[in-house]
């Protein structure tokens, strides 16, 4: 078990003193017990909100109506929750009321899986009433007495049944599942925001697989209909041995095998594109004189349906544009020169090339071996042409020019579109020839000199 750190064990110790009772409770027990360091420390206890801003210098308000309030730690600070009893649930989200009560199990019994509902501390010793060690043991996600409950109260609760079970490679206990296959068209209540959190955490995982079984649940049908038109396309072609959806994520699973060292951030815009690559292909599907199906056109048509799907879930214009990159350009491989290979460079952007990469690899994994090496060469071909150039520090962008619009003009341009459309001219001329991009010899292509 991992150790409590020293400003939890001070939290705990000094409500304890003053004579209450406390306990670090929830997914940092769990995942103490797993061996992982916690995201954060959450402590209970019978204190009243009043009383534990008495015993601490330092709080802060930040859920005091429903019995929360965060204790500052020098620039840390750990919510402590008194125990409490939800109230109705009217929106499938949030209790109508809250009450305080002085008895821990009632707070426990009030959580959604057995292996969140356990508590700790040095003083006592595990508290566990409903079996979350076995469970945690076991690898099962199992909610927390009458499951259809638990999910009544919080329908967000089934998204995160399939992101532990993702998270962790557990296994949804049959009741449990049950009861989200049953309840999970309660899902449409949920905002965008908390869908697209689960949904994220859930593909970003090491088991991005849990895919199916949240499809097989009639969840996806609530929250990502896409998805299931995605899987109920077959795809007839030699290049192909799965549905879209299965293909989407063995290539998902690709990337979580191949793919360690990636920064957490491009990751996370890598694990969208790859979800989304082939959103388009179902409308795009066509059967072909030669018995095979088609998808031509499905990058571009995808993007218009990535772009709004992520809208639909909120996502910020960052990671909407950076994602239709990926999704446009998947397929697509420029003729291997470099001035092609420029070029393609300044469509796709820079900045996401190496998601592109990653992207084109993972795709062609999914596929069947047919005609793989020769499409293997292609893709190797293509980035160490893409390193190469940008080792060598190619201009692939106006603002990179050896001029600017004041030269220009000093040359007689006007002001206006003129400049834009003579810059376009010489970055047209340096992806030709990097060579090209001195002060010089680009005005000589401005006076007519040289072309």
């Amino acid at each position: 078990m991992q150790e409590f750190p020293a400003k939890v064990r001070t939290i705990i110790s000094r409500l304890q003193d003053a004579g209450y009772e406390a306990y670090a409770v929830g997914g940092c027990v769990r995942d103490s017990y797993m061996g992982r360091i916690p995201n954060d420390w959450d402590i209970t206890t019978n204190a009243l909100p009043a009383q534990v801003k008495e015993i601490f210098r330092r709080t802060i308000d930040v859920g005091i109506e429903h019995g929360t309030v965060k204790v500052m730690m020098g620039n840390d600070g750990y919510e402590v929750t008194t125990y409490r009893i939800d109230g109705e649930y009217e929106d499938s989200r949030h209790p109508k009321e809250v009450t305080f009560t002085s008895d821990l199990a009632e707070d426990l019994r009030r959580r959604d899986f057995t292996i969140n509902a356990m508590a700790y501390s040095e003083k006592t010793g595990l508290v566990d009433l409903f079996g979350g060690m076995q469970d945690l043991k076991d690898g099962v996600i199992r909610a927390v007495g009458d499951p259809a409950e638990r999910f009544d109260e919080d329908a967000l609760r089934m998204l995160r049944a399939l992101r532990f079970s993702a998270a962790f490679d557990f296994k949804i206990e049959d009741e449990t599942a049950k009861a989200i296959s049953r309840l999970c068209g309660n899902l449409a209540n949920i905002s965008a925001e908390r869908i697209r959190t689960e949904l994220e955490k859930l593909i970003c995982s090491d088991h991005p697989g849990r895919l199916r079984q949240a499809y097989d649940l009639g969840v996806t049908a609530v929250i990502f209909p896409e998805w299931d038109v995605m899987t109920e396309c077959e795809q007839v072609t030699p290049h192909h041995f799965t549905n879209v959806g299965d293909h989407t994520i063995v290539a998902l699973e690709y990337i979580v095998k191949h793919f360690h060292d990636i920064d957490k951030k491009e990751d996370r815009i890598l694990r969208i594109a790859t979800m989304l690559h082939d959103i388009a292909k179902p409308a795009k599907k066509f059967r072909g004189d030669d018995g095979a199906d088609h998808f031509k056109g499905h990058p571009e048509e995808g993007v218009a349906m990535a772009e709004s799907f992520l809208r639909r879930l909120k996502y910020d214009n960052d990671t909407i544009k950076r994602v239709k990159k990926l999704v446009r350009f998947h397929d697509d491989t420029p003729e291997l020169t470099y001035p092609s290979v420029r070029r393609f460079i300044v469509d796709v952007e820079a900045s996401n090339m190496d998601n592109l990469m990653r992207l084109k690899l993972a795709d062609l994994y999914a596929h069947t071996d047919y005609k793989r090496e020769e499409k293997l060469r292609r893709i190797e071909t293509l980035d160490e042409m893409y390193r190469q150039i940008i080792k060598d520090g190619d201009c692939l962008s106006v603002s990179s020019l050896a001029v600017g619009g004041n030269d220009l003009m000093a040359e007689g341009i006007p002001a206006g579109p003129a400049i834009g459309a003579a810059l376009s001219k010489l970055l047209e001329a340096v992806l030709d020839d990097p060579s090209v991009n001195e002060r010089e010899k680009l005005l000589d292509i401005i006076r007519g000199k040289t072309e």
